[in-house]
């Protein structure tokens, strides 16, 4: 207190990203994943045909952490919640109720030379930025 300035916090939000607070605890990735489910939210995924679905996920939904997992590497628990987010909208269940995948996920986020429907798969794109 020589000085007489107030001590204070070192956490803050800059740019929408959360400065100073540990990027290990599922508290720092709240925003991110409050974003993906309120925008899931607002999807009739009843009015979508598969093809919408499949072009929701590929383009506007895998766009929406990027900003996140270009500055931190996220924990496998958050990673796995994101992807359980897109499966269940892809294969057409929800938070309530779930549904049986007829397809596996892995077949869905291969390679299009194998046939496959080339969605990008969060954990390798997330080690990519780094």
């Amino acid at each position: 207190m020589v000085l007489n300035c107030k001590i204070g916090q070192l956490s803050f939000v800059y740019l929408g990203l959360p400065i100073g607070r540990n990027q290990q605890r599922l508290s720092f990735w709240n925003p991110l994943v409050m974003n993906i489910r309120k925008r899931l939210s607002a999807w009739k995924r009843k009015n979508i045909s598969m093809c919408g679905q499949l072009v929701l996920i590929k383009h506007a939904l895998s766009s929406l952490p990027v900003y996140f997992l270009s500055f931190f590497k996220a924990p496998t628990c958050i990673i796995s919640i994101i992807e359980s987010f897109f499966k269940s909208f892809f294969m057409g269940g929800s938070e309530e109720a779930r549904k049986i995948h007829w397809i596996n996920w892995d077949k869905v986020c291969s390679s299009k030379e194998n046939g496959d429907l080339r969605v990008r798969r969060i954990r390798e794109f997330n080690i990519s930025l780094f």
